[in-house]
């Protein structure tokens, strides 16, 4: 039945691409084709409705941001469409966006997706608008988000992925915070000291199960010199045979597919105390400051995502900047939609501090943000390691590679984690089915 269940996944997420693709092939690159209601305004006295989506929570901000947008913007009135950030819910989106109908702006997660959009011809090309300086706004790691040299959203928030400690157990274990140079041989046996009855040493949210990963091929490169897929490199064998040793001999992180098919909401367990370390976002910050829905008594500590080895080079963090806001390109009210992206970029979008979403602009104080953040829970986290890892300052990334290379590669690496593939076999076929992509 599971595998099942995948294959349908996989074929429904193929079949959009195509259809995607074919409603794209005509509007050069996320331009709109003449004629077909791009900037439209409605008549005098008109009201403006305008769907924005994206995968936080209503009540952990983004409402908030509605709310004051629509009470200064009697003319333009914005909903908030929530999907979640996994294959289904960018299927669901990416069907809304072929539409032009129920998506005027969304927000995008990975560089992939975007890129996928895009080629859809289903993000706006904002090198068409001349009242928005990105990189002023947003600092030089916006550059990372360009497709074909060109912005298709704006980056609007400072990105951070790292590894949250239970201080109380570490402390219990004799163990230090670990230093930002640590790697996962460090994590492992970190791991496995923390691991007891009803406690994992290590648990990953699923949008962190990667950052290594990527930010090691992001420092080897996707290719080898040969222009051949690096896929299959050494780092990530060392890296998967570690994860899986974690899962399977020291029992220290729950099995892949048990994660999985249960759907383990690995936040809540963290902050139940079910587990010693999480790998994830600066999105929990929603739960863990929310002590009435998620209640904890312990101080919250934070590691860099770790490397593989110590003398790895040119390794890069996850992180830089991330929530990139579009503008569908077959939207009917364009020009209404550019005009709420950049209020909600400039400030509009502060309410979202609170839950650890700390917007990128220069137009924002950063002191006001961090207030939000730390407002009520000050003595619930470990103030030196929040700032050398969560404000720290890391060399980062974002993956560029097609998206159906990143499906190819996942569907790889579950066969390995379900144990019905061996390493061998499954770090050779990433490498042939990216290398299909690259010709």
């Amino acid at each position: 039945m599971k595998k099942k269940k995948w294959l349908t996944t996989a074929l429904a997420l193929t079949l959009t691409t195509s259809l995607l693709a074919a409603c794209g092939s005509g509007n050069n690159g996320g331009n709109t084709a003449p004629g077909d209601g791009a900037g439209a305004t409605n008549k005098p006295g008109e009201t403006v409705k305008l769907k924005l989506w994206g995968a936080v929570p209503a009540e952990a901000g983004p409402q908030a941001v509605i709310d004051n947008w629509n009470k200064e913007n009697p003319d333009i009135q914005v909903e908030y469409i929530r999907y979640v950030n996994d294959d289904p819910g960018n299927l669901k989106l990416d069907t809304a966006l072929m539409t032009g109908q129920d998506a005027d702006l969304y927000i995008n997660y990975t560089l992939t997706r975007l890129q996928k959009r895009v080629d859809a011809g289903v993000a706006l090309d904002l090198s068409t608008k001349t009242d928005y300086d990105v990189d002023a706004q947003m600092g030089t790691d916006a550059a990372q988000w360009k497709v074909n040299d060109k912005y298709y959203g704006i980056p609007t928030k400072k990105n951070m992925a790292f590894i949250w400690l239970n201080k109380q157990m570490l402390d219990d274990a004799g163990l230090p915070v670990p230093p930002t140079d640590w790697t996962w041989s460090d994590l492992k046996e970190y791991a496995a000291k923390l691991t007891k009855d009803g406690v994992y040493g290590l648990l990953q949210h699923e949008a962190s199960f990667t950052a290594t990963i990527d930010g090691t091929i992001a420092g080897l490169g996707v290719t080898k010199e040969d222009g051949t897929s690096n896929f299959d490199n050494d780092l990530w064998k060392q890296q998967f045979q570690t994860l899986h040793d974690m899962m399977f001999v020291d029992k220290s992180t729950p099995p892949y597919g048990e994660q999985v098919t249960s759907k383990m909401p690995v936040d809540t367990m963290f902050l139940k105390g079910e587990a010693a370390m999480l790998s994830a976002g600066e999105f929990i910050f929603r739960n863990a400051n929310n002590l009435k829905d998620f209640p904890h008594d312990f101080q919250i500590a934070f590691a860099t995502i770790p490397q593989v080895t110590k003398d790895q080079k040119d390794y890069k963090y996850s992180g830089g900047l991330g929530d990139v806001l579009s503008v569908n390109a077959k939207s009917k009210h364009q020009d209404a939609a550019w005009k709420f992206a950049k209020w909600y970029s400039d400030g509009g979008m502060l309410p979202m501090a609170s839950g650890g979403r700390i917007p990128s602009s220069k137009s924002v104080d950063n002191q006001e943000a961090m207030g939000l953040l730390m407002k009520g829970v000050e003595d619930k986290y470990d103030t030196e390691s929040m700032n050398n890892v969560v404000f720290g300052n890391f060399p980062s990334f974002q993956l560029s590679v097609p998206q159906q290379a990143i499906d190819a590669r996942k569907e790889e690496y579950e066969k390995y984690f379900l144990n019905e593939q061996d390493l061998d076999t499954t770090l050779a076929n990433m490498a042939k089915r990216h290398q299909s992509y690259i010709k």
